[in-house]
């Protein structure tokens, strides 16, 4: 069976970003502890060995104490949470977990010190190091201040470079950066330097997307008001060309759709996600799957998920065991975010069919288009498929 990992959803943040959609607030002590030892007691109770029903009553899926290779801080901007509480939390889950030797630990922060001096921040840095933390992700969105500010971010771009210096400074030797193209007024111009910007640093890994405007949050309503402009679908395609070269030029694997890694670097949690691997979430809106047909997701809302396990009932709100159909498709669909594509007997062998004669006219035309590349092995997306990945996934859904 293959190893789980284990996601913990940390809500909080020092500010809104104008782009953001996650389920996340604004960082206030209290509120944070009070959160944490919600995560703690939900990650301790699932020790039970079930996955807990709505109603608080075990849904009946045995669950034996799984080894875990991958941990995950995500959010929000689990740094800003005490290294006191983060110890807390890994200690649950190793409790809970049977968590390997090598695990791949991730921490998101976000650039900046926080009000923190230099020598305090290399010093928690280290101390995360301490804890088994092995990786950090952190958001530098933009090299450009005037977008940061667009973008509500509460960094600059000098606080990137430190931010990035004193990671290796304090011992870590995997840190992956995320960077948007496509931002509103960002030039193609703009954004090879973001690139190249990033590329003199030598990240580990890099997280490049394209813009996705989100309705509700301030930025989609900032452009439906004139006050920003529209995203630029031809500028994007142009960006995200200049991307793929530029970064593969410099030695980095692409490995998934957005996803670009020095060699030996993919995200092994993240390709979890992809590869149908289990994942297990704790915390607000964290989603879990059980690596063969269940998915659950819980409460969404931080103060009710709280509330919830303070009275001992379960966070689960949502549950959907996928059928043939649904489990077949999301092969697909996740498996075509990797660059490697899908494997076609493996396709064969867990679902009793073959991809080709379910799609062989569909094949043909993806192909013509230049949005393809499939064989008797491999099934795959070609550069320009990955840039409209979107239309090969509702073509093959």
């Amino acid at each position: 069976m293959s190893r789980a990992g284990v996601y913990l959803h940390i809500p909080f943040c020092r500010s809104r970003c104008s782009y953001c959609d996650f389920a996340t607030g604004m960082y206030d002590g209290a509120t944070a502890e009070r959160y944490v030892q919600a995560l703690v007691k939900e990650i301790s109770n699932w020790s039970t060995g079930l996955v807990p029903a709505r109603d608080g009553q075990p849904a009946g899926l045995p669950l034996q104490k799984e080894t875990a290779d991958t941990i995950y801080f995500g959010g929000g901007t689990p740094s800003l949470l005490s290294t006191g509480q983060i110890e807390a939390i890994l200690q649950a889950i190793r409790v809970r977990f049977a968590v390997t030797a090598d695990a791949e630990v991730t921490l998101e922060i976000n650039p900046g010190d926080g009000g923190l001096s230099h020598q305090q921040r290399l010093d928690t840095m280290r101390e995360w190091c301490r804890l088994g933390i092995n990786r950090a992700s952190f958001g530098a969105q933009t090299f450009a201040d005037r977008e940061l500010k667009m973008l509500g971010r509460t960094h600059d771009s000098r606080d990137i470079r430190n931010t990035f210096a004193q990671l290796r400074a304090a011992g870590f030797s995997n840190i992956n950066f995320d960077l948007i193209a496509g931002l509103p007024g960002q030039t193609s111009q703009g954004w090879q330097r973001n690139l190249d910007e990033a590329l003199k640093m030598r990240p580990d890994h890099l997280s490049l997307y394209l813009l996705d405007v989100h309705d509700g949050t301030p930025l989609a309503d900032q452009i439906k008001r004139g006050m920003r402009p529209r995203p630029d679908e031809d500028l994007a395609a142009e960006m995200y060309a200049a991307m793929i070269e530029t970064v593969c030029a410099a030695g980095y694997q692409h490995y998934e759709i957005s996803n670009f890694c020095r060699p030996g670097f993919e995200s092994r949690h993240n390709s979890k996600y992809w590869s149908g691997a289990p994942y297990y979430g704790f915390g607000n809106s964290a989603h879990s799957y059980d690596g063969a047909r269940l998915r659950w997701a819980n409460e969404r809302d931080a103060a009710k998920y709280v509330e919830l396990i303070e009275r001992d009932l379960s966070p689960v709100v949502e549950r959907t065991n996928l059928s043939e159909d649904d489990a077949r498709s999301e092969s697909i669909f996740l498996g075509l975010r990797l660059m490697q594509g899908i494997d076609m007997e493996s396709y064969r062998s867990r679902f009793g069919r073959d991809l080709r004669d379910e799609y062989n006219c569909e094949f043909d035309r993806l192909s013509e288009a230049g949005l393809i590349e499939v064989d008797d092995r491999r099934l795959k997306l070609t550069a320009r498929g990955a840039l409209l990945s979107n239309e090969v996934f509702a073509t093959l859904a």
